[in-house]
């Protein structure tokens, strides 16, 4: 009797502990980039500090697509199969890639700049459908970081803009930067970049076109060359603006952005809520409170540029 009772309570024990696991909240973070190449651990903080830690209170599957369109499209048909309870869509990519597919289960974004513009709400107030998540500013951005440009390198009459078309609300940032451009009387030229292997081409171009200086916008399969792009810049005497911290601590001259730290914390907590029972629908989109403003001196001392102190002033990281 005592064995039937031993076994009968060891497998009790096993079936209360497969509930446990079953009943373990699921999420996926879907990346269309490199995520180890950025600061991805401070969401699994930010994850980790409302309970759900990887292995132990959820499972949490991290997927980059490494800039690869193919390898993100098979990563949203496995996600399209596994249901997991939340995805986190880190870039637009990455959420476009899953609103495509008609991806039904509760996605929260960030890193988005215009979530209307491409679709994937109604509104901020009112998404209304599966998709929540934190904006990445919308296009006024890109006049900040010129008027910023202007300020930190007084006189320049022509930029150039170098940018990638596969994200699709750079188009909304290059008009903003133009826009600037026109009110501050300094000409905007636009050079398309085709990866990597056409940087320093690209950078030629700038120069023929009589570049100044230049904002050179992003994307997933740059953001690891980031270093090349610096040293490219300074080879070619060109103050660069860039758009996050990284690039700058790499080597670029300034960069402006939302505060990184500020979207993962905000993109987790409003993961929680989803999980929480919360519809995506009826929650609202959460715009950036916080930017970063970010200035290398060593790269400012190499230019020979003398970065007035009312630029300094405004600064949130200075790299001496």
């Amino acid at each position: 009797m005592r064995r039937r009772d031993l076994l009968g309570g060891a497998l009790a024990h096993l079936g209360i502990g497969t509930a446990v696991a079953q009943q373990r909240p699921r999420l996926a973070i879907l990346h269309s980039g490199f995520p180890h190449r950025t600061p991805i651990e401070q969401l699994y903080a930010a994850l980790r500090d409302l309970g759900y830690e990887h292995g132990r209170t959820a499972d949490i599957q991290l997927l980059g697509a490494e800039g690869d369109p193919d390898r993100l499209t098979s990563f949203v048909a496995k996600l399209a199969q596994e249901h997991p309870q939340v995805i986190i869509a880190v870039t637009s990519p990455a959420a476009l890639a899953l609103k495509r597919a008609n991806v039904t289960t509760p996605v929260v974004f960030l890193f988005v700049s215009d979530p209307i513009r491409l679709g994937l709400i109604e509104s901020l107030p009112r998404p209304g459908g599966n998709y929540i998540g934190v904006t990445f500013s919308d296009a006024f951005l890109g006049a900040k970081r010129l008027e910023l440009l202007a300020d930190t390198v007084p006189g320049i009459r022509t930029i150039v803009v170098l940018w990638s078309p596969q994200f699709e609300e750079n188009a909304a940032l290059v008009e903003s930067i133009r826009n600037a451009g026109t009110r501050l009387s300094i000409g905007v030229v636009t050079i398309e970049i085709g990866g990597a292997a056409r940087l320093p081409a690209a950078f030629d171009e700038a120069v023929a076109a009589g570049a100044q200086a230049v904002i050179f916008l992003t994307e997933n399969a740059l953001f690891d060359h980031r270093r090349t792009i610096a040293e490219l810049a300074l080879a070619r005497r060109l103050p660069s603006m860039h758009t996050y911290p990284p690039e700058v601590r790499d080597g670029g001259l300034i960069s402006f952005c939302p505060d990184l730290g500020e979207s993962y914390h905000r993109a987790a907590a409003l993961a929680d809520r989803v999980l929480k029972g919360g519809l995506p629908r009826d929650l609202p989109v959460e715009e950036p409170s916080r930017f970063t403003l970010s200035i290398n001196m060593r790269t400012a001392a190499t230019l020979g540029l003398n970065v007035p102190g009312s630029v300094l002033m405004r600064a949130d990281e200075v790299i001496e």
